[in-house]
């Protein structure tokens, strides 16, 4: 989760709270555009490193381009539904979390924010602030909200991190191996276990969950001292209202919610074995567990915020996982960037035109 979600999801009016995060972070900024324009600099020296010259190293692109081109029809048509499927998923998440928001709504609203958190300048922030406004203009704002952001927030985190490990399990019951699978999976499955521990005793009790939450912001307070930053607004008494509701929701909708965020991961997984097929990767080169594997190496990749959507790390990730695990170079890295597109422009265009069009949509009253 990020700083700007719990802020958010910890305050009486998180619309305001994003606002005011976004104004310091837009001050910021400001004040040091050396360093933004060297995160720029960074991205761009990354993704040209692995495109211009990783990818080429490890097939021609003309012979990529050779393996692209013999796609038949069914299988492109298999593609398209799976990438169909994939949108499809995304807002039932959002309908398990906040009581009354519609499917449809729920679907613009996680499209909106997830496109602006990969092309907007401000990243997270903008697209959290979005949604919010466009859940304001739909008649559901305050508390309901943030614990919605926070909750579904949560379980997207947990199930990135249990995935590694449920893959490093299968691939291992297959009698394969990957070292930076295994590596991957210890990191997560330490992680894994502070945020449920972290979370299973914050909701054990009220003096817990006030202990937590003192001891959190103390720690983030500093830190961000350290990088001159504004002191959170939040304490243990936020995390002590946070407990109740997080509670009440968690008791009447975890399965419903484990469900949605379960199914919208895996249809993206879906779409990766789709392309692996559609480009002839037969299962005796790259068999389910494997694509698996290497799927899950690449979702914690996607997760580094050193480019956006973690372009180019998982790229190279990728292909280098399918490899390793039986594929040819050029199959690899034609199944990856088909599973790419897929996976990212249809999200950023509809979730642009989600962004462009929420207000035209008609106003209702939420719960």
């Amino acid at each position: 989760m990020s700083s700007a979600e719990l802020q958010a999801a910890l305050s009486e009016d998180p619309q305001d709270e994003l606002v005011r995060v976004e104004l310091e972070e837009a001050r910021r900024k400001r004040r040091t555009g050396r360093r933004r324009l060297a995160g720029i600099v960074v991205s761009v020296v990354v993704v040209a490193v692995v495109f211009a010259f990783a990818l080429p190293r490890i097939a021609n692109y003309r012979d990529v381009w050779e393996v692209v081109q013999g796609l038949s029809w069914p299988w492109i048509a298999a593609l398209l539904v799976a990438s169909g499927l994939d949108i499809a998923t995304y807002g039932p998440p959002w309908v398990a979390s906040l009581p009354g928001l519609s499917y449809f709504h729920a679907t613009r609203v996680t499209l909106a924010s997830t496109a602006l958190s990969m092309v907007a300048p401000g990243g997270a922030a903008v697209g959290i602030a979005t949604s919010f406004a466009m859940l304001k203009a739909w008649g559901f704002r305050g508390r309901p909200v943030g614990l919605a952001v926070a909750v579904t927030s949560v379980w997207n985190q947990l199930l990135i991190l249990g995935v590694p490990i449920v893959a490093l399990a299968g691939l291992v019951a297959e009698g394969g191996r990957s070292r930076a699978l295994e590596l991957v999976a210890v990191i997560s499955l330490a992680v894994f276990g502070v945020v449920v521990a972290g979370f299973a005793v914050g909701l054990s009790s009220k003096r817990s969950a006030r202990r937590v939450g003192d001891g959190a912001a103390t720690i983030v307070n500093w830190l961000k001292q350290l990088f001159r930053k504004a002191p959170v607004t939040w304490n243990g008494e936020a995390f002590a209202r946070f407990r109740v509701e997080a509670i009440e929701l968690i008791r009447r909708r975890w399965a419903f919610l484990t469900f949605a965020t379960l199914a919208n991961h895996l249809t993206v997984f879906l779409v990766l074995l789709a392309s692996l097929r559609a480009v002839d990767i037969p299962r005796g080169h790259v068999t389910i567990v494997e694509a698996f594997a290497a799927w899950a190496l690449a979702r914690v990749l996607g997760s580094i915020p050193i480019t956006p959507g973690g372009v180019g790390f998982v790229e190279l990730g990728l292909t280098g996982a399918l490899v390793a695990f039986g594929a040819s170079s050029a199959e690899a890295i034609a199944a990856t960037l088909i599973y790419r597109v897929l996976t990212t422009f249809p999200t950023i265009l509809l979730g642009l035109l989600a962004a462009a069009t929420w207000k035209a949509a008609p106003e209702r009253r939420g719960r």
